[in-house]
């Protein structure tokens, strides 16, 4: 029988029922899914799943301790947001995403297709399939 194929291409390893927000979420509700889904970021979109931006973890937990300690209302994600993403499109090869990441410094990539969320690819996707390919290769 033959051996499956090892993925090559970013649709291959992507989560396509992904978590997102929209920027009127609560920097609160935001910190609330990220520690649910065990993400270290969400895509931020608008109402037609076009990105428009991203916040990750790091960005908010400043944030969540004011709102505990001091009874601040937390903003909402627009306000805090980053506009420019780093985002791939589902056909790009996981080698050249692994490749990118060595300089590049985000732990979650939306992937999109035409301006639209079509799903995430975390680090620990792009190394599970990488060595995925090279057990295949080892053993071809």
């Amino acid at each position: 029988m033959p051996h499956k194929a090892p993925p090559s291409i970013v649709r291959d390893i992507m989560s396509k029922d992904c978590y997102r927000v929209s920027g009127k979420t609560s920097i609160s509700t935001l910190a609330e899914g990220l520690a649910l889904h065990r993400l270290p970021g969400a895509p931020v979109v608008d109402n037609g799943d076009h990105l428009i931006g991203f916040i990750s973890e790091q960005d908010v937990l400043g944030k969540v301790i004011e709102s505990l300690y001091l009874d601040h209302e937390a903003p909402l994600v627009h306000e805090m947001m980053r506009n420019e993403v780093l985002s791939v499109s589902p056909t790009k090869s996981i080698v050249d995403l692994a490749q990118e990441m060595l300089g590049a410094k985000p732990k979650v990539y939306p992937v999109t297709e035409q301006g639209r969320l079509v799903g995430i690819v975390t680090r620990r996707d792009v190394l599970t399939a990488v060595l995925t390919m090279r057990r295949h290769q080892r053993s071809a």
